[in-house]
C-alpha cells in the first residue's frame, strides 16, 4: 500500500483530503504542525509522496521541504493559499515538485498525486534470477536451471521479494516490511518476517545457515544482496 504523509493545519481540508486519498487506496498520515512533522521528518521519511501547506504553525512548508530534501527524494506536492507566481517559484526552488494552490479541485488533486506517486515507482522486471533459480512475477512460478520448475510462491511472499529488490543492497527494519505490505491495519507479529526469510533461505541459500542473499542485520533487520 503507498502511503502519503499530508501536512495541513486546516482541520476541514486535512480531513477531506486523507478521506479521498484513503478512498483512492492510499495510506494517509495526517500531521496538523509543522513542528511535530519536523520531528517526523528527522526520524524517518518513509512515504511515497509527502503534501505540504505552505502556512503551517511552528515551521512552515518551505523550510519542511528544505529539510526532507537534505535526506530524500520523495515527490512533494505543496498545497497553499499563497498562489502567486513568485510563490510556486520559491516552493519548486525549495525541492517541490508541484504546487497546487487553494482552493482546488479534488479531482485534480487526485490526478497530480497519481502523477507524482509514478515518479516515485520503480519498473519491476518480470523475472529474478537467484544463483541457479528464477522467480517469474508473473506466475509466481520458481524454476531451477538444472530441476525445472520446483514451487509456486505466495502473493504475500512476491510482494516481499519484490520489495527486497526494490532495496537491494540497503537494510531495511520488519516494521517497515510489515507497514510497506500489510498496511496499519493489520497486525501481524515481526516473527511473521522472520519465517517468510527462514523459507526464503531453504529455497534460495545453498547454506541457509550462511546466507549469501537474505542477510539478518542484528537489531535492525534483513538486507537482500545478489
Amino acid at each position: 500500500m503507498q502511503k502519503i504523509c499530508v501536512v495541513e493545519d486546516e482541520k476541514s481540508i486535512g480531513e477531506i483530503v486523507q478521506m479521498n486519498l484513503e478512498l483512492e487506496g492510499y495510506e494517509v498520515n495526517l500531521i496538523e504542525n509543522g513542528g511535530l512533522a519536523k520531528s517526523l521528518f528527522e526520524e524517518n521519511i518513509d512515504f511515497d509522496l509527502i503534501i505540504l501547506d505552505v502556512m503551517l504553525p511552528v515551521v512552515n512548508g518551505v523550510d519542511l521541504c528544505k529539510q526532507i530534501r537534505v535526506k530524500s527524494k520523495v515527490p512533494i506536492l505543496f498545497l497553499s493559499a499563497k498562489g502567486t507566481t513568485t510563490d510556486r517559484i520559491e516552493g519548486l526552488k525549495a525541492g517541490g515538485n508541484d504546487y497546487l494552490p487553494k482552493p482546488f479541485d479534488l479531482e485534480e488533486l487526485l490526478l497530480r498525486v497519481k502523477a507524482l506517486i509514478g515518479l516515485n515507482t520503480i519498473e519491476q522486471p518480470d523475472e529474478l534470477n537467484i544463483a541457479s533459480k528464477t522467480i517469474n512475477f508473473k506466475t509466481y512460478n520458481v524454476t531451477d536451471s538444472e530441476y525445472g520448475e520446483l514451487e509456486r510462491l505466495s502473493k504475500k511472499e512476491i510482494a516481499l521479494i519484490q520489495f527486497f529488490l526494490e532495496k537491494e543492497g540497503e537494510v531495511v527494519s520488519r516494521d517497515e516490511i510489515l507497514d510497506r505490505l500489510w498496511g496499519k491495519n493489520q497486525f501481524p507479529t515481526t516473527r511473521t518476517i522472520d519465517n517468510y526469510i527462514l523459507n526464503f533461505r531453504k529455497m534460495f541459500e545453498e547454506d541457509p545457515k550462511n546466507p549469501k542473499f537474505f542477510h539478518s542485520i542484528r537489531g535492525v533487520g534483513y538486507k537482500f544482496t545478489r
